[in-house]
């Protein structure tokens, strides 16, 4: 089945927001009295934010009863800060230029809720481009699930099949492949070269890199 949808993951891969997601959990996590450190915060980057909380609450021993003060805290200071200082990744204007003019539907699917979409949406100019946005915020599962992939699918009334999707993290990785889509994953340097991300169907180091070669390549 032909290409004709993109969907694209939102931090981490359009928004430079993952250190400030992990400054904010620092920032929150202090008054607990644990700081996590660069590989664990690579161990849940991509889920949402009251899953991280209670992944690394339950590691700690901190009282469940903890956890929503602690999402509200982490996600109001990742909105300021992305705000403030967020920046666009490599490759943006790239890529959407790449798709606009192949006329591809075009999707966002993103762990993160609704203020920080609008926040990351009008930073970067990209809302007159984006057909459907989904947010798994508010679904039964996040990722590695695969269900906000697929509801952005059923908005841009696109098969699965006719789907390629742009990740950064693991978790994302797999929840695009469990929706059979085909995945470009684009890691983080520090873990650019590392076994996991071999399921993707293409990886690549920037957005920047992505090319019609690359596209029939899928």
């Amino acid at each position: 089945m032909k290409l004709n949808t993109v969907i694209f993951d939102m931090d981490g891969l359009l928004i430079d927001s993952e250190p400030l997601w992990n400054e904010a959990a620092d920032e929150a996590f202090q008054q607990y009295g644990f700081r996590l450190t660069p590989a664990q915060h690579a161990i849940t980057t991509g889920m949402r934010t009251k899953e991280f909380v209670e992944w690394w609450f339950d590691l700690y021993k901190i009282p469940m009863q903890h956890v929503a003060a602690a999402q509200q805290e982490i996600f109001k200071l990742v909105i300021d800060k992305v705000a403030a200082k967020g920046r666009a990744m490599q490759g943006v204007a790239h890529i959407f230029n790449f798709f606009i003019d192949r006329d591809f539907k075009i999707g966002l699917a993103t762990s993160s809720g609704k203020l920080l979409i609008d926040v990351v949406v009008d930073k970067l100019g990209i809302r007159n481009y984006l057909h459907a946005i989904a947010s798994a915020a508010e679904l039964p599962y996040g990722k590695p699930h695969p269900q906000v992939f697929l509801n952005c699918a059923d908005q841009l009334k696109s098969s699965p099949l006719e789907c390629i999707c742009f990740e950064d993290s693991f978790n994302g990785m797999i929840a695009v492949k469990a929706a059979r889509m085909k995945c470009v994953v684009v890691p983080a340097r520090y873990e650019s070269q590392h076994a996991k991300f071999n399921a993707a169907d293409l990886k690549i180091s920037s957005l920047q890199n992505f090319n019609e070669l690359l596209l029939h390549t899928l």
